[in-house]
């Protein structure tokens, strides 16, 4: 969740939705996003939403959040009507959620129980710094009803999150899966970035050999992407620093799937391993194939039946909407069938799922030929699947479906 929300257009006070949109809730799966923007310190590369306590100032108070998210879960059943959907995915994301005491997040979670009900196959996700969290702290977790924890190992070496601002001590990692473990977690997920400054092949291969030794059951591996306005971009503008090139992204990437499937991970989206197909995040799932999700919290961005929404940014303006009664819906757009068609190739061909052949316009199939020849996609049936060059050039095929 980006900090800059995009300018839409106003959204209603009340937050109600198009009637059009609500016919549809759920059909392809309904989630909840719950964000939490606390931090202890604000890494150096990161664009999110997040603040540390300094930066929140007065008028806000961590304590009271989670009273606030649950009104706005609250306001979710009002405006959702009498829709009777039961929620399939929760997500905790941030920010650091774990920063708040484990009572206040399984509190979160029973109320959108209360409000909607939790499908019977419910994915509970929270994400969690390695040093944010104890083996008490993640008993309580699963007993409240998570299901899936996602921990920001970011690198095993020390020098790698230094320029990160990562805090917290690589050999903590091995630790906190262990503690998951005896806690009951059957779903661990870790959370690797590679391409950070003076990182070299050998530190990214320590790292994966690292993360694999604790036995997740799913990996993310994300490239570095050096955003404007942050700690980092500002030491690459000055010559600090320096970026590494396509090439070196290529190589580590490869290194990170070739090393991944030789430890029985597979992927099923360009930057995500899991180790069979009951281990797949399912609420991101739901976001790559369309589904409806309620964003709690500042900043955090809706979808449901073609209408996105997003919330005010700031953790004191969320809090004076709420307070008052309001939405807290800063503004919104309702996407045209095209705007959909389009999310829909964006999102779908980076799955190893593929994407339906019928979800290219004419202008799509007639470049898809020359996207196989170069062999970039195969095509099976009616499905389009990236090759392992492919999902190297995965934005370039895109804009060739898309002209």
């Amino acid at each position: 969740m980006p900090s800059a929300l995009p300018p839409g257009d106003p959204a209603p006070a009340d937050g109600s939705l198009p009637a059009d949109s609500l016919s549809t809730l759920g059909e392809k799966g309904l989630g909840f996003y719950v964000h939490v923007p606390f931090c202890t310190v604000r890494c150096g590369y990161c664009d999110f939403n997040t603040y540390t306590a300094i930066e929140l100032g007065e008028g806000v108070n961590r304590q009271t959040y989670a009273d606030q998210v649950i009104d706005e879960v609250r306001l979710a059943r009002r405006v959702l009507g009498g829709r009777d959907k039961q929620v399939d995915t929760v997500f905790f994301g941030g920010g650091t959620p774990t920063l708040l005491p484990a009572q206040d997040l399984t509190g979160i979670l029973r109320s959108i129980k209360d409000e909607f009900g939790l499908a019977g196959d419910v994915e509970v996700t929270t994400e969690a710094n390695p040093d944010s969290v104890d083996l008490d702290y993640l008993r309580a977790l699963r007993e409240g009803g998570f299901t899936r924890l996602s921990f920001g190992m970011q690198s095993a070496v020390p020098h790698v999150l230094h320029t990160l601002d990562r805090t917290h001590d690589p050999e903590r990692v091995p630790q906190v899966v262990e503690w998951a473990r005896e806690a009951g977690f059957e779903q661990v997920s870790l959370d690797l970035i590679y391409g950070t400054p003076g990182e070299s092949i050998d530190d990214w291969r320590t790292s994966l050999d690292t993360a694999l030794a604790s036995n997740p059951d799913h990996i993310s591996a994300y490239s570095l992407i050096v955003e404007d306005g942050t700690a980092l971009a500002r030491r690459v503008r000055r010559g600090e620093i320096e970026i590494p090139d396509e090439d070196d992204l290529a190589d580590k990437y490869e290194l990170a799937d070739a090393t991944l499937q030789k430890h029985g991970l597979t992927w099923y989206e360009v930057s995500n391993w899991a180790t069979d197909e009951s281990q797949r995040c399912r609420h991101n799932m739901l976001y790559w194939q369309g589904g409806d999700w309620w964003g709690v919290g500042p900043g955090a961005h809706s979808h449901v039946g073609g209408t996105r929404w997003w919330n005010v940014k700031h953790p004191k303006a969320y809090a004076d909407r709420i307070g008052s009664g309001q939405s807290p819906a800063h503004a919104r757009e309702i996407l045209a069938d095209e705007d959909r068609r389009v999310e829909r190739v964006l999102l779908e061909l980076r799955l190893a799922d593929g994407l339906p052949s019928d979800a290219l316009d004419d202008d799509g199939r007639a470049a898809l030929p020359e996207q196989v020849r170069r062999g970039l996609v195969t095509v099976d049936g009616d499905t389009i699947v990236l090759t392992d060059t492919g999902r190297l050039l995965a934005d370039a095929v895109v804009r060739d479906l898309l002209p």
